[in-house]
């Protein structure tokens, strides 16, 4: 039984460019044209045929996001999806060093590190009032 889960999640769902057009109410084209600037990249079968996966999903949804609703030009898309792909790249290279600080700096420390984590007073958020003037 868990054989079978761990084979449905490595199977990809792969949609064709008619099935993806008509969900999301585009011109073929349009899913080409976005290719073409290299704002889509999907996987080709033996015969060529375009294949969309949910991550290529995914990321058209975002690209009509910033096309229809925030009126963005594809030069912008282009600019803010790099942008998004490096910011990622920075945050994950931010979490290995952490990590590597973490583990050159407590090693063999552990147990201290554990007790300074927890260090810190939790304080429940308060509420703000505003206060009137005396006037006097």
């Amino acid at each position: 039984m868990r054989r079978k889960k761990q084979e449905r999640k490595a199977t990809k769902t792969y949609y064709h460019i008619s099935s993806v057009s008509q969900m999301y109410n585009l011109h073929p084209q349009t899913l080409r044209l976005y290719e073409r600037e290299g704002l889509l990249k999907p996987s080709r079968s033996e015969g060529n045929t375009r294949l969309y996966t949910d991550e290529d999903i995914k990321q058209l949804e975002l690209i009509l996001n910033l096309i229809r609703d925030l009126g963005v030009n594809l030069a912008g898309v282009e600019v803010i999806l790099n942008m998004r792909q490096k910011m990622q790249q920075m945050e994950a290279e931010v979490n290995e060093l952490l990590e590597y600080i973490k583990r050159e700096f407590f090693r063999g420390k552990e147990g201290e590190f554990e007790a300074k984590k927890w260090g810190l007073v939790q304080v429940s958020q308060t509420k703000i009032v505003k206060r009137e003037e005396s006037k006097g």
